[in-house]
């Protein structure tokens, strides 16, 4: 068990830490607590003071000292406090780094008395950790997952507010899953976690990177910032751990530059160390080839085929035989939110899909062609508000592409006009496929329109929401579930 004094807190740190003042403070005395927010700081505990993106903690560390913080944990002493008695203060040159090793020492480091695997990219992660993580319960284990959608602790299901939570909470949910007798983890890893060392002091035992399009550029800058911010996550693996990465995807082998870890790779289109083919595709499953070997699958789309090809490795490199992975894969089942289909008695299929990338919903969309037949595919689609601007006309370029009729409404329109937004994506249509595009801002409304024009054989894609269940408008969060809507609108209709 860690020891939580000042002595054990400076071991946990991995760059040089000065201790400075803590007049009579016991130097072997238990600590409290640790936090990183002032509010919450207990007397004689630890309080760390993060410079943050849009707060920095620094500013709080007299309001901490003044509740009785035994330590504060700073890359600078305010002078304001300096010379106090009774707080000990620990500099350090990276704030966000040492609470990541530090919430690891506070929980005892959870991370290394599990498997854990870390998926990230653009696109897949949540499906990738979620079947990991139902794939590790069918073989057995009990197990835990960090994910977009839910966290899990074996069985036990928590909301999750971020793709990947804060230092702290991460190691509180891992204690939490080590304490309920998981020895196996699924984690999505975000591009903001990697950029902000939300991840610093986890010891992964394997990393997947999916692929990587726009996405986030009102946080990373550029897409070269994006790419850069999630090869840390490789460049910082250690040489026990393994490095998986898509062949398929051009910045794939970019992941594998820098690391320590045994480098493996994955491919549904070429020859790769775990081979995936998609031998036949329908619009309720298909048949799959891993390795040569054949298996039923209920997914659909090539961008499944490359998810499950991961997992596939992933289970084989974890070390579970592969018979048994095999067969328990024709057992997974789609992620909710993830090509969700509902299917109508009339014979309209509609999806509902998380893709909020241009590429994303290119995937979606050029699945949905492929197995539609004579049918026509209506898309409603919406972007975020306060989120990248660049990639709503993209976004609508790729729908009227691929789309017979397109349905421009709002998704989390957030501190922006919903109107606005529409028009930012209006912006990327060409005069000449105006005429397949209607806008409505109200999105029950627009996906009842798309339903109401919608026949048999057709498919009805809503995309961007997926397994959300609100949407926030000025600042709100209001339910609003896209299946739950579609499944009143087929039984209202009784179609």
């Amino acid at each position: 068990m860690a020891t939580h004094n000042i002595e054990g807190l400076c071991k946990a740190l991995s760059g040089d830490a000065d201790v400075v003042g803590g007049g009579s403070l016991d130097p072997n005395a238990e600590l409290a607590g640790l936090t990183a927010d002032s509010r919450q700081v207990t007397p004689g505990g630890i309080f760390l003071a993060e410079k943050g993106v849009s707060v920095d903690g620094h500013d709080f560390i007299p309001q901490a000292v003044k509740a009785g913080a035994a330590v504060v944990v700073c890359e600078r002493i305010p002078e304001s406090v300096a010379g106090v008695r009774g707080t000990a203060f620990v500099v350090v040159d990276d704030s966000a780094r040492a609470l990541g090793e530090l919430a690891s020492w506070w929980y005892d480091y959870p991370s290394a008395r599990m498997t854990l695997v870390g998926v990230t990219g653009t696109n897949g992660k949540t499906t990738i950790a979620t079947l990991m993580y139902e794939m590790a319960c069918l073989m057995g284990e009990k197990a835990g997952l960090l994910s977009t959608v839910v966290n899990i602790i074996d069985t036990r299901k928590e909301v999750a507010t971020h793709t990947t939570p804060d230092p702290l909470a991460i190691n509180r949910l891992m204690h939490d899953m080590v304490e309920a007798g998981c020895t196996f983890c699924a984690m999505e890893v975000s591009s903001h976690a990697c950029a902000q060392q939300r991840i610093a002091g986890l010891q992964f035992d394997g990393a997947i990177f999916t692929n990587l399009t726009r996405d986030h550029l009102d946080y990373h800058g550029t897409v070269e910032n994006y790419l850069k911010a999630k090869k840390t996550f490789f460049d910082n693996l250690s040489a026990n751990a393994f490095a998986l990465t898509n062949l398929d995807d051009r910045n794939g082998e970019v992941m594998l530059q820098n690391t320590k870890a045994a480098k493996r790779t994955y491919s549904i289109r070429t020859k790769a160390d775990f081979c995936g083919r998609v031998e036949e595709c329908r619009i309720d499953g298909m048949l799959m080839a891993f390795d040569g070997t054949q298996v039923e699958l209920p997914f659909v789309g090539r961008f499944n085929a490359s998810n499950l090809t991961a997992v596939y490795g992933v289970s084989l490199l974890v070390g579970w035989d592969r018979e048994e992975v095999l067969r328990y894969m024709s057992l997974l089942r789609p992620v909710a939110g993830r090509m969700d289909a509902i299917h109508s008695k009339s014979g309209i299929t509609a999806i509902v899909d998380y893709a909020h990338t241009p590429d994303a919903l290119t995937n979606v969309l050029t699945t949905i062609d492929d197995v539609v037949g004579d049918g026509r595919v209506i898309t409603v689609a919406g972007a975020g508000g306060n989120r990248d601007k660049g990639k709503r006309p993209l976004m609508a370029a790729e729908a009227v592409k691929y789309s017979d009729v397109v349905i421009i409404t709002s998704d989390n329109p957030r501190f922006e006009r919903a109107e606005d937004i529409a028009a930012d994506m209006l912006a990327g249509v060409p005069p000449a496929e105006m005429g397949k595009v209607t806008t409505i801002i109200d999105r029950a409304a627009a996906i009842r329109h798309a339903i109401d024009i919608a026949g048999k054989g057709d498919v009805v894609l809503v995309a961007g929401k997926g397994h959300e269940d609100y949407q926030i408008i000025e600042g709100v969060k209001h339910h609003f579930d896209d299946r739950e809507v579609i499944r009143n609108i087929f039984a209202e209709k009784n179609i």
